[in-house]
């Protein structure tokens, strides 16, 4: 059957329906996949969790995938071009696993700092998260894989997230909340997810929004799909414009929905619309009709990158240096960066999961992806692949080797060796990280000469564990992690001393089990052994694993235990602290003695805590050095309660104080000092909000003594979202890296050494204290969260009451200086047409440099107030030294309008408007006059 992309063809095949099988197609058929229809040529669709990556339909870290930079960091690129490039490349990874629809942009906005799932936002501004969400959507479906713009809508916090009932102004509404999913439906995008929470009263599976202005107003023609679990009632959500209900195979429509249609209590037409939808997705995904090319197996070979040679980016030299106290062995030949055994087992040399997993008895099909290679190829003129550069043809090695990330990339340390697909895609994620990373401060340190460096402390424990992602459900197992510190020893090469001394311990939680701490008790290989037991404690299922962190182990029939074992060898003697994730009656043994057992009842119905992230419990046990110990993590299954089990260990703790004066003695002995601090996975990740906006453990006292020793210091911030940064005075450099994804740390060392300029500009507003942030409250009062400040959020809140942040939004520093010089806008303006401004600027610096300027508006007195600055545009420019260039920034006429609540409609208020230009919200140095006038 050939492809369907007509209209009406499309529309005799939906008459063939019967009521019973269009209903069945408006149910997943699984957590992941839709349902076919084989007599219409209408197959199975398959979703996956972004934006970061693409996890495809399991969580196994024998599966793993590519890892972009975290949203925040795309949103800090400002620069959309690149954002369509880093589209492109999940497309193609949507391609090789055989994914349809990436969930993903996440659109909702920064509208507190104590969010905890800014990391998976964009920006506080409506937009710069319009323009970059929809930058984003059109890279990934230039690749005929589909993106789905979520969460719609106001579904800005964790608190209570599944019932909170939004209270919000419909002027902040529409020129805030709904402006980024306007701008999605305006680059074509082909799903909307509606989101858990309620707006004005209504649950938005059920809500009148996603009739008007979703489908009728802005003529959104795609899939209204629910958040997994949100279809809470059956006939207001059916009669509703949402259309598909996930997870399957049970919702709550079904034979229930057919019953009310036959009674004529839900429309016909009603039911046809959400098909209609769902077949009009599928053609576009290549799921009606011929299979697309590479569907489930892979595809093609190569993802568009960026050459080297773009980023004036040399070869890492093969490490043999002395980290501290300890040797590091020469890499194979190609390769760089520490090298140890394979996931795959001893003598392996890729990352990439084995089409065969030793060891596995009961356990079903051994993969749940395609045969074969990488990702599709992204074809050179397609719009995704924009500016994204030639497709390498490196071949193996190069790039430091991979080392062990929090979970769920934890999958031990993995000396990678090119794998085909990765070079070329690896040097676009590099490049990304760089340009996305923002420079804060910096008193003259900045970059680093390697010429001038003979030994470079490096401190920190997130040096050598960082955060490369948030926490939730968008979390994938990367295929390789470069470290900050192991990307800034590649980069120095063997003629420099690179020391690492961990400093004081975080309050970070004790991470999963990692092949380098333990082996299979089975095959000995690096990692563990999971096995699923029956009621009578019979091995149903057997497998080896890389992770402690096993969030779907196999239900084979009669599944009533979940167990975890390994052979745990301890490299420091002392208390050793082991835990267990999970719900129901769980227990933890070493040597056979049981250390914990008890019964543990769910406490929530969040499916990021039950299914991603479970509550670990503890029991401290006293461990030899060298001395291997059996341990045995069991939890019995129970109705409603997941099955994801995590066994976690860490080590004993050292004496603070002494780490403290290690990082001191090592920053006075080095010629340049780095100190890398971040965040934790108790600060920010799905399912809850922050607290406060503290680094976490004894971190701040870290870089005050390190930053009193050495004034030179440059401190690295390793965060999704703001972060107090109560020395950012004292420091020689304060650089901001995000979650930068895997290749964060050779992206880091380009900015380190100067190889390339840090690209980013601040997202969102930072304050220098909580206390000082003017919208702060995330928790629900009787179920209402109220958005009492309406639409002054971020930098327009701030501006509002007349404080000033630590860090104003737009906000970043180059490697070199910027003279604004002129500002010219146009005579007159109509409303509904868009203008351009031009900004002159020079670089008035030493070397060639990147700017974002950025154009802001403030409107006439009179209600509504509109004189408050809000971004209207921006463009980015480069220039040679000395080089004066004059920038035009189109301003969309979208900019002039504010909602009228009394007509309910879009107005623009004539009068004299102030156009003002700068680099970021608290510095714009050009103003302008520009009069708006009505026709006539």
């Amino acid at each position: 059957m050939r492809r369907t992309g007509d209209e009406a063809e499309r529309e005799a095949l939906l008459g063939k329906l019967t009521l019973r099988e269009k209903v069945r197609l408006l149910t997943g058929a699984t957590t992941w996949r839709t349902r076919a229809e084989p007599a219409l040529g209408l197959r199975e669709m398959v979703l996956s969790d972004g934006p970061a990556g693409v996890r495809g339909q399991s969580w196994d870290e024998r599966d793993p995938a590519l890892l972009l930079p975290s949203a925040s960091a795309l949103g800090a690129l400002w620069d959309e071009e690149l954002v369509e490039c880093l589209g492109g490349l999940l497309a193609a990874e949507a391609r090789r696993k055989g994914v349809d629809v990436i969930l993903a942009p996440t659109l909702n906005l920064h509208r507190t700092p104590l969010g905890g799932r800014h990391f998976e936002c964009l920006s506080e501004d409506p937009e710069l998260t319009g323009r970059t969400g929809a930058a984003l959507i059109r890279g990934i479906q230039a690749q005929g894989v589909a993106a789905t713009a979520k969460h719609y809508v106001a579904n800005d916090s964790e608190t209570d997230r599944l019932t909170v009932d939004v209270r919000v102004s419909e002027r902040a509404l529409r020129e805030v909340y709904l402006a980024p999913f306007e701008a999605a439906v305006e680059a074509g995008v082909r799903v909307v997810m509606a989101a858990y929470n309620g707006v004005n009263g209504a649950t938005m599976t059920v809500s009148p929004l996603l009739e008007n202005p979703l489908k009728g107003e802005w003529g959104f023609d795609g899939v209204v799909v629910s958040d997994w679990g949100a279809v809470r009632t059956g006939e207001p959500s059916a009669r509703a414009a949402l259309d598909l209900a996930m997870p399957g195979p049970e919702s709550a429509w079904g034979e229930a929905l057919v019953r009310a249609v036959e009674a004529g209590r839900v429309p016909r037409t009603t039911v046809d619309d959400k098909v209609r939808r769902l077949l009009r997705l599928a053609a576009a995904c290549g799921a009606l009709g011929e299979r697309r090319e590479g569907d489930g197996a892979g595809g093609l070979a190569a993802v568009q990158g960026v050459a080297p040679g773009a980023m004036g980016l040399i070869d890492p030299p093969a490490t043999g240096r002395e980290f501290g106290a300890e040797a590091v062995p020469p890499a194979e030949p190609g390769a760089t960066g520490r090298t140890v055994p394979s996931a795959s087992g001893p003598g392996a040399g890729s990352a990439t999961a084995p089409s065969a997993k030793p060891g596995v008895t009961g356990c079903g099909a051994s993969s749940t992806t395609g045969s074969g290679g990488g990702p599709a190829a992204v074809p050179a003129g397609a719009p995704g692949a924009a500016g994204c550069g030639a497709s390498l043809t490196t071949g193996s090695g190069g790039g430091p080797a991979a080392v062990p990330a929090e979970a769920p990339g934890v999958v031990g340390r993995v000396a990678v060796h090119g794998t085909g697909r990765g070079e070329a895609a690896r040097v676009l994620l590099r490049r990304a990280v760089a340009a996305s990373a923002v420079l804060l401060s910096n008193r003259d340190v900045l970059p680093l000469d390697p010429a001038r460096l003979r030994t470079v402390a490096v401190i920190g424990g997130h040096a050598v564990l960082p955060r490369v992602q948030g926490g939730g459900s968008a979390g994938v197992f990367p295929e390789r992690v470069v470290t900050p510190l192991d990307g800034i020893a590649a980069a120095l090469g063997d003629g420099v001393r690179v020391l690492h001394v961990p400093g004081p311990t975080t309050d970070a939680p004790p991470a999963p089990l990692t092949p380098d701490l333990c082996t299979d008790p089975v095959s000995g290989l690096p990692g563990v052994r999971l096995r699923v037991l029956d009621p009578a404690g019979r091995e149903l299922c057997s497998e080896h694993h890389l992770s402690g962190r096993q969030l779907e182990p196999p239900l084979p029939p009669g599944a009533h235990t979940v167990e975890i074992a390994a052979r745990l060898l301890p490299a420091t003697s002392g208390s050793w602290t082991l835990g267990v994730g999970g719900f129901g009656r769980i227990s933890v043994a070493v040597d056979e003695h049981r250390l914990l057992e008890g019964e543990f009842d769910k406490d929530t119905d969040d499916p990021a805590v039950v299914h991603v992230n479970p509550p670990v419990r503890s029991v401290s046990v006293s461990l030899t050095a060298g001395r291997a110990v059996s341990v045995v993590a069991r939890r019995e299954l129970a109705p409603d309660t997941g099955r994801a089990t995590v066994v976690t260990a860490a080590p004993p703790r050292p004496d603070d104080t002494a780490a403290l004066n290690d990082a001191v003695r090592a920053a006075r002995a080095a010629d340049a000092v780095i100190v890398v601090v971040g965040t934790t996975e108790h600060g920010e990740s799905e399912g809850r909000d922050r607290a406060d906006l503290g680094l976490g453990g004894r971190q701040d006292e870290l870089v005050r003594a390190v930053t009193t020793a050495e004034p030179r210091t440059v401190v690295v911030v390793n965060s999704g979202g703001p972060v107090e940064l109560p020395w950012r005075e004292r420091a020689g450099a304060v650089l901001l890296t995000w979650f930068p994804g895997q290749e964060g740390g050779t992206g880091l060392a380009d900015v380190l050494f100067g190889r390339t300029e840090p690209g980013g500009r601040l997202p969102t507003t930072w304050p220098a204290a909580l206390a000082d942030a003017p919208v702060t409250r995330t928790r629900p009062e009787d179920g209402r969260l109220d958005y009492t400040e309406g639409p002054y959020i971020g930098y327009r809140a701030w501006a509002r009451h007349d404080r000033a942040p630590a860090y104003w939004f737009g906000h970043g520093l180059g490697f070199t200086t910027w003279a604004y010089e002129g500002l010219t806008v146009p005579g007159r303006v109509v409303p509904g047409e868009p203008f351009t401004v031009r900004v002159a600027v020079r670089n008035t610096g030493r070397r060639p440099g990147r700017e974002v300027v950025q154009v802001y508006l403030a409107g006439p007195p009179g209600p509504p107030d509109h004189r408050e600055r809000r971004l209207a545009g921006y463009a980015p420019v480069t220039a040679a030294a000395g080089e004066r260039v004059t920038v035009p920034v189109r301003i969309p006429s979208r900019a002039l309008r504010h909602w009228d609540e009394d007509a309910r409609a879009w107005r623009t208020r004539p009068g004299t408007w102030h156009v003002l230009a700068g680099r970021s919200a608290g510095a714009l140095p050009l103003t302008a006059a520009v009069v708006v006038r009505t026709p006539g």
